[in-house]
This record gives C-alpha cells, structure tokens and sequence, in this order.
C-alpha cells in the first residue's frame, strides 16, 4: 500500500503539474481495471470449484459444500487482504505506466549514445545484437525469442493472481505482490536517472535482418504512440512506453525465479524460471530492447525489490500475528 501511494501520488502530481489526465493503459487483453480482476476471480473459481465438487459427492450437497469451502479456504479476512494487494499493485502500475509516459516531456534528453558505448566495450569491440543474429541465426531463433519475450505480457498478470489464490500461506503471495510493485517503482525512477529509448529505436538499422514477429509489431505500435505522444500529447489517449534503462523484464523475471528459489519450489518450477530468465535476457539484446547494463541494473532492482518485499511483508504479517495474539490473550482474560 505504500508503494502504491507513492507512486500513484507522483503520477497524480505529475498529470497536475503537465496539465494531463490520468490514463489507464490499454493492454491485448483490455484494461488492467477489467483484467486483473477477472484474472482473480478465474482463479478464485479454480481455486474453490474441484474442493466443492470433491466435498460435496452429489448434487444437493453442492451448496452447503460450497459454504464450508468458502469459509475454510476464504474467509473474509484473508479475501480481504488479497483485494487489497491486488488493488495496490493496481495503483502502482498505473502510476508506472504514466508516470513513463511522462518521461519525454520532463527529461527531453537520451543518453542511448554512452550505453551504446558500454555495450561495446562489453562485447569486446563487437555490437551485441550484431552478435546474437550472427550467433543464433535470424530465423528461428527469432520466432522462438520473440514468443519468450511477449510470454511477459501474460506472465506478470498470471503469476500475481496465482500467488494471491494458490499460495497456501498467504505471505508469500503479499511478498510477490509487494516486489512486483517495488520492481515499478524503482524501474520509474530509474528510467528518470538514466532517459534511453534502446537500440531498437534509435539504431533501428542493425535490426533490419529480423523478420516479422510478433516483437516488431509491438514495436512499431510501441513508436507510432510514442510520434502520438510527443507530437501531442493533449490529443491522444496513448501512452509512451519507450524507454530502456533500467530493463523491467529483466528485474521481474528475476524477482519470480528468485522468491521461487528461496521459496523452494519444486525443481522443474525453480529451472523453468531459470530459464525463462536466460532466454528473456537474451531476447532484450537480439530485439535492441535493451542494452547490457540495462540488463545488469534490471538484475539489481529485481533483488532489491525481493529484499525489501520480503522485509516489510514479514514486518506486517508479524504485527498482524501480535495483533491476533493479543485479541485472543483479551478474549481469554474476559472470560
């Protein structure tokens, strides 16, 4: 909740401060206001649906098995927590996504020209998406890199909502939550620190090998509505997306595999995450997405982002425990 005050409070003072309204980003599958919720509550139904039908063994029994269920598993307590951190995380993103949006009209400058220059010297002399098209080919592996790299856009709605329902103990869904919304508000500010827009969009010819896929139509509509944005700004309902350092999916990525790691997960969980990781990293250089220290720094905010989620989510739940104990020592006295 504080993080998603501050940072929806940044964008509040920034729309006051440009003279624009709010926006609430449009993604493939609509609204985030319509999607998350119904995201939450497909899993709710998977979550309570197989329990009742198992618990109920016949037909009349369905609604006195769906109470029971319903008061084990979800008790209002609990629902409430969940509908709070989803609608922080809420809060947060949209308080991301415009406070990005901003970015060209607060810091009208670009910096891509030095991260180019660390790109280099990182790839001893050579230019790294030059690098990984001669590696790894332009056939391919550019459709396979580019269904990794849009397998975010469903990645980070899926895995919020599953680890609010499925989590058996609810803290380690509030601790995913509370990273995911870090990950927003750190990548904001370091978009602000460092302004860039990535390889792709201002070295755009080392990228004319690629074919069409999926990634090159997002980028196109990425640049048409950022030309929308800068041209003006009043007249569109479009956000800029661009901008590149720090990489958010990077840090996203890595904030999952690592709290899946220390969280111990079963193997397969823990390697596919691992992967996933990997094969996202190198998507971001093989597009122009993103430079090498865009990567680095994308690594750092994820675990800082892990680290202070899990501080104040067990700093929380232990006042809640304290809270509960207390109530209870009360109760007993009383009687």
């Amino acid at each position: 909740m504080a993080v998603a005050l501050t940072t929806g409070g940044l964008a509040v003072i920034g729309a006051l401060a440009l003279g624009l309204p709010l926006r609430d980003p449009d993604g493939f599958l609509g609204p985030s206001w319509i999607r998350l919720p119904s995201l939450l509550g497909l899993f709710l139904l998977a979550d309570i649906v197989p329990r009742v039908l198992i618990r109920a063994r016949g037909v009349k029994r369905l609604p006195s098995a769906a109470k029971e269920v319903i008061a084990h598993r979800w008790p209002k307590e609990r629902l409430a927590v969940v509908v709070v951190a989803l609608a922080s995380f809420y809060v947060t993103y949209v308080g991301y996504r415009n406070l990005k949006s901003f970015l060209p009209m607060v810091r009208n400058q670009s910096d891509d020209l030095e991260l180019m220059g660390t790109d280099t010297v990182l790839a001893f002399g050579y230019h790294p998406g030059d690098l990984l098209h001669e590696v790894l080919g332009t056939g391919v592996a550019a459709q396979v890199l580019s269904f990794v790299y849009l397998a975010f856009l469903l990645f980070v709605p899926i895995s919020l909502a599953a680890a609010l329902v499925w989590s058996r103990n609810v803290t380690l869904g509030l601790w995913y939550t509370t990273a995911l919304c870090l990950n927003w508000a750190l990548g904001t500010a370091s978009y602000y620190l460092i302004p860039a827009s990535g390889p792709f969009a201002e070295f755009r010819w080392r990228f004319f090998d690629l074919p069409d896929t999926g990634v090159s139509a997002l980028q196109a509509s990425m640049l048409r509505a950022r030309s929308n944005v800068l041209a003006d700004p009043y007249a569109t309902m479009s956000v800029s997306s661009i901008a590149a350092f720090a990489s958010l999916h990077i840090s996203i990525v890595f904030t999952a595999a690592l709290i899946v790691h220390l969280a111990g997960f079963p193997k397969v969980v823990r390697w596919t995450m691992w992967t996933f990781l990997v094969l996202t990293a190198i998507s971001t250089i093989y597009f122009g997405w993103h430079y090498i220290v865009d990567d680095i720094a994308g690594l750092a905010i994820g675990g800082v982002s892990v680290w202070l989620g899990w501080l104040g989510t067990r700093r929380a739940t232990d006042s809640l425990s304290r809270a509960k104990a207390q109530v209870s020592q009360d109760r007993l006295v009383a009687n």
